[in-house]
């Protein structure tokens, strides 16, 4: 695992490669596979958030009640024309909600890098493949980018809410998103590690603060922002705008503020939305229920 994305980047200009490979390499390494089984394994991953997008259900409604069914209300939308963001995002939002409904629901989904920020990548990489006719290949090489900088991140601070928030949580998936839409827009190291930066930038200090102490409430919706974030802080980026603060400076931070949080928004429960007077009346009505 890569300490920093300076690291990765110095050994990319060093062997003349892009950053993906880097990470490709490693994981042979590491693992002790082939390239050939390595692209294979990356690859069966991409094709899982696929068939975890395909087998949405609008119909399923997780075991609280809380979750479920808006995915449908957003897909309908986007066909009808009515978003006021564009087809394109608007299929984005739709699809990290669906991905995040059906964690909820208890269907298998992909973390990445964590079951309740799992639909970033997947939202913002499926559309993208979609509306621009991207081969699956260049998609895998796009997740080897995402990966590589999931592991500086979980290596210089943590990809769990209960460590340091939903920053932690969101704000990885979102930097790891950005990155993999600056490879496929045909951006260097540069571009990537500039753009998981500056989306990692825009959620330091996002709380965890589950209503009821479930991956559900606000987490599902927090997925579209992390991920329409990710497209934004990508286009800033494949602009020319660079991150005032280095990039893994930006993660050092991340870290210390995540430190600094206290325990009630740290996915414990117990302070932000699920200490407000609605998110008590939930808790103690399915604290009932169950």
């Amino acid at each position: 695992m890569h300490k920093s994305m300076e690291e990765i980047l110095h050994r990319a200009k060093k062997g003349a490669v892009p950053f993906w490979e880097v990470i490709l390499s490693d994981d042979c390494r590491e693992r002790n596979v082939t390239r050939e089984e390595s692209f294979a394994t990356l690859a069966g991953m991409y094709r899982a958030m696929k068939e975890a997008d395909a087998a949405y259900d609008g119909a399923l409604l997780s075991g609280s009640g809380l979750s479920g069914g808006d995915g449908e209300k957003l897909e309908k939308a986007v066909k009808k024309g009515a978003m006021l963001c564009g087809g394109l995002i608007g299929t984005v939002m739709e699809k990290a909600v669906k991905m995040g409904e059906s964690n909820a629901c208890m269907k298998r989904i992909v973390a990445a890098p964590t079951a309740g920020a799992c639909g970033v990548l997947p939202a913002v990489f499926l559309t993208l493949e979609e509306d621009r006719g991207l081969p699956e290949e260049k998609m895998v090489e796009a997740l080897y980018v995402a990966v590589g900088i999931g592991g500086v991140i979980a290596g210089r601070a943590f990809i769990a809410g209960a460590s340091g928030g939903c920053q932690a949580e969101i704000g990885s998936a979102s930097a790891m998103a950005a990155g993999g839409v600056a490879y496929l827009m045909g951006g260097g190291g540069e571009e990537i590690v500039h753009a998981a930066a500056m989306a990692m930038k825009n959620l330091l200090g996002l709380a965890c603060d589950p209503v009821a102490g479930l991956v559900e409430v606000p987490c599902v919706k927090r997925n579209v922002i992390g991920a329409v974030n990710a497209l934004t802080s990508a286009d800033m980026a494949m602009a020319g705008i660079r991150s005032r603060i280095p990039p893994d400076e930006v993660i050092d931070a991340m870290r210390s503020i995540g430190v600094a949080m206290p325990s009630c928004v740290r996915e414990t429960g117990q302070g932000g939305l699920a200490a407000t007077s609605t998110g008590i009346r939930i808790m103690h009505e399915l604290s009932g229920k169950m």
